[in-house]
């Protein structure tokens, strides 16, 4: 497990945030398709808070995306960064998303976000967040539709339907699981809609959420689960005193 601390003028306030994205998303690629779904490296992320002991755990799990075979798995904890507000999570989860994503011993691919990426109130939501900073493809895939509206799609899986803030297309509300409720597609980075769509399918043979969030979202809170326990035994590490993580991925550079 990789321990990594706030990085050095991580953003204290809305409104520092709320620039940073303003800056950040103008760098967001929209005009590349992305790789091809159901190939190469698929990486999940995901996080887990201990908002009592102010820990968050993060995990970055790389599935083959022919055979949704575990590849390779990373976790990182330190302090929760930044306050809960709404449209500004990426910058309570980004510095140990970021770490998983270094500690990886192989490039992690298309990244799947638990969240947003243009369906955003600012249209910079994680998955473009996380996609600029590292220069990765990236889409979120998320549980429900934020603020947005849609019409309920078709019963069949694959079925969709436009995801609108007013008449813009943010997303897509995609059927995943035939009758069972879509879950809600957006570009993040270097990926377009259509092929978003299409990942989000191929990564959800037997669940209605892609298995990259699953299988994340089970190691980042086994990671989460460690730490807290080892805490009360007196074991675990203070997040205070964290330090720097070594990387082992060495892809494309980031910094807010």
């Amino acid at each position: 497990m990789t321990t990594v601390p706030i990085p050095a003028g991580w953003p204290a306030t809305e409104e520092q945030a709320r620039a940073v994205q303003e800056e950040l998303r103008a760098r967001v690629v929209l005009d590349e398709s992305g790789p091809l779904p159901g190939s190469g490296h698929v990486a999940g992320v995901d996080v887990a808070y201990d908002d009592e002991r102010d820990v968050v755990a993060a995990a970055a799990v790389v599935l083959d995306g022919a055979t949704l075979e575990v590849v390779a798995e990373a976790t990182a904890v330190g302090r929760v960064p930044f306050p809960y507000v709404p449209g500004l999570l990426a910058f309570r989860e980004l510095p140990a998303v970021l770490a998983a994503l270094d500690a990886l011993p192989c490039p992690p691919g298309l990244v799947v976000c638990d969240g947003y990426g243009l369906a955003h109130p600012r249209r910079f939501g994680l998955a473009s967040h996380l996609g600029v900073l590292t220069g990765l493809p990236a889409i979120g895939v998320a549980k429900n539709p934020f603020t947005f509206s849609y019409a309920d799609p078709a019963a069949a899986r694959g079925s969709g339907s436009p995801l609108l803030s007013g008449t813009e297309e943010v997303g897509r509300a995609l059927r995943t699981r035939d009758a069972v409720k879509p879950v809600f597609v957006s570009v993040g980075h270097r990926v377009g809609l259509a092929e978003a769509c299409a990942h989000t399918l191929a990564l959800t043979p037997a669940h209605r959420v892609p298995e990259t969030t699953r299988r994340a979202d089970a190691l980042c809170r086994r990671a989460l689960r460690e730490t807290t326990e080892g805490a009360g035994r007196g074991t675990a590490q203070d997040p205070s005193t964290l330090r720097e993580p070594a990387r082992r991925y060495s892809g494309p550079g980031h910094a807010v």
